[in-house]
């Protein structure tokens, strides 16, 4: 196999990548902008079906920015508690319903400075939301995204930060969305952080780096 440029193997990764998954539903069960918002700071350091067990409770007792706000700390950290962090994340959630409600009127922004404002919101927080919920071209990159674009030979990137820059390179802007969502799939059943065969996967047997399989 010839030596491909690295926009070239990222067609073929994103060719890939399209036709395991043509269609790619949101893991994070929500309901509109501020529910995602939840969802996704609960996920962090989390499993995306831990958080889908935990908030039906949660949104059931509070849907809303008003209803959160009404909570108190401490009812919120209770049901959250399975999700890890609850001190850190109930106070956050907390916080940002009423912030939401003061500056927002009762509105999730859509914008990433007003939405990496927020506590607990962070780039990628604020990028899943800009991408899921209000369909703003955004490249999300979490640690699973940064250590498979490593793999495939996408980044160098030391960082997040560099990896979502590099990514953003290669990819036609109205991909991004659907492609990070490709690439978080891909990864659970196919490229893991343990216990991988590159010899195996579809992506890494081609385009997986040389020290893989050494």
């Amino acid at each position: 196999m010839k030596r491909l440029s690295r926009r070239e193997k990222a067609a073929a990764i994103a060719g890939i990548l399209e036709s395991l998954y043509p269609v790619v539903p949101i893991p994070l069960e929500h309901k509109d902008p501020f529910t995602l918002l939840v969802a996704v700071l609960l996920s962090a350091q989390c499993t995306d079906e831990r958080v889908n067990k935990v908030t039906p409770i949660l949104f059931g007792m509070a849907g809303n920015p008003y209803e959160m706000a009404r909570l108190g700390v401490e009812e919120i950290r209770e049901v959250i508690r399975p999700c890890g962090l609850a001190p850190r994340k109930s106070q956050a959630i907390s916080d940002l319903s009423r912030i939401l409600i003061d500056k927002h009127g009762g509105q999730v922004p859509q914008d990433f400075q007003a939405l990496e404002a927020l506590p607990g919101v962070g780039h990628k927080t604020a990028s899943v939301v800009m991408s899921q919920a209000f369909g703003e071209p955004a490249f999300p990159v979490d640690t699973h995204i940064h250590r498979l674009a490593y793999r495939w030979g996408l980044s160098t990137g030391k960082n997040v930060e560099k990896t979502e820059a590099d990514l953003k390179s290669l990819f036609p802007r109205e991909k991004w969305n659907k492609l990070h969502l490709q690439i978080i799939y891909f990864g659970r059943q196919y490229c893991p952080a343990r216990g991988h065969d590159p010899r195996q996967c579809p992506i890494c047997k081609d385009y997986g780096r040389k020290s893989l399989f050494v």
